[in-house]
């Protein structure tokens, strides 16, 4: 039986890679997912985070946050969400089946979850449209002129290191949804933390699909931290970019060819993208590869201690 992430394509995996190239998991550094190598250092929260049920004005406080954190317009609403992923899940609900325009190569995960609510992928006349800003694996941005359908969904879980560039103003119109991801720029994927901004009229249909308490007391607090503490963002953009453009010298260097990406990850064209995972792999480093491609390798910065162990393996 197919498991249920059978027709999505993500990065991670990293049990299969432990199987098949050995180790354990706590000596493996997986670079394979987009997710900050850094991660954000929060305060543990109080007792109560874990032992009470999540109250509104926790909730209320992240979102006043996360408005300010990206500056959002007055007139959108906004949604936290247990990861985007269920969110993403919802989305196609909110409209009639039709035809949802999805440019490729890109995430799977939003086609995957159209076509689950009966949607036909395609680009011709579509009601609905999902743009990945910036796009992944080829980090492509957009701009407000390719926002043409009915229906826009504009996914930003890489933008928080090109803020300047968000089309977020844009969620102040009744089509436009934002999708915000916290586990990629914060680098705390396993707290499953998202947020959806637009129009109230769908955040109110997206509440009540998601049902009552969707994000856990500590992810509250935690994503509370996060989001008032606009220096650390600022100081990890300035590292994070830092960051690769060692990455693109090592795998230059190493025959490598820069085929996009952003600051979270970088794309490279190889000669066999297998063979360099492989090759990566055997030094207990994970990569990413594509089922469409053969040529594209995707890798994220690794930690600080972890560069020597790259150079070697290249």
């Amino acid at each position: 039986m197919l498991n249920s992430c059978a027709d999505r394509d993500h990065g991670g995996g990293l049990d299969a890679a432990v199987h098949r190239f050995g180790g354990t998991r706590d000596d493996w550094i997986d670079l394979s997912t987009g997710i900050n190598a850094a991660a954000y250092p929060f305060t543990q929260p109080r007792r109560n985070a874990w032992t009470a049920l999540p109250d509104t004005g926790a909730c209320d406080a992240l979102i006043h946050a996360a408005r300010r954190f990206w500056n959002v317009p007055d007139s959108a609403a906004i949604l936290a969400v247990p990861g985007l992923s269920a969110a993403i899940a919802q989305i196609p609900r909110l409209a009639p089946a039709g035809r949802v325009s999805k440019p490729a190569p890109t995430n799977t995960e939003h086609a995957a979850s159209f076509a689950a609510a009966g949607w036909q992928v395609s680009d011709e006349a579509p009601t609905a449209q999902v743009i990945v800003h910036p796009n992944n694996p080829d980090g492509r941005v957009w701009t407000a002129a390719d926002l043409t359908a009915p229906l826009r969904i504009i996914d930003e879980s890489f933008c928080d290191v090109m803020p300047n560039r968000s089309l977020v103003a844009h969620a102040a119109d009744s089509h436009t949804l934002v999708l915000k991801s916290f586990g990629k720029f914060w680098g705390l994927a396993g707290l499953r933390l998202g947020f959806v901004i637009g129009n109230q009229t769908h955040i109110d249909q997206l509440s009540q699909m998601l049902g009552p308490w969707p994000v856990s007391g500590p992810a509250l607090a935690i994503g509370l931290q996060a989001l008032s503490d606009p220096d650390w963002a600022m100081a990890h953009r300035a590292q994070l970019q830092t960051d690769a453009t060692r990455l693109d010298q090592l795998f230059t260097a190493a025959g490598a060819d820069v085929a996009g990406g952003t600051d979270l990850f970088r794309l490279y064209a190889v000669d066999d993208a297998s063979a360099w995972q492989a090759r990566l792999a055997r030094h207990h480093i994970w990569t990413r590869i594509f089922p469409y491609s053969d040529t594209w390798l995707r890798i994220g910065p690794p930690p600080a201690s972890a560069w020597d162990r790259g150079e070697a393996a290249l």
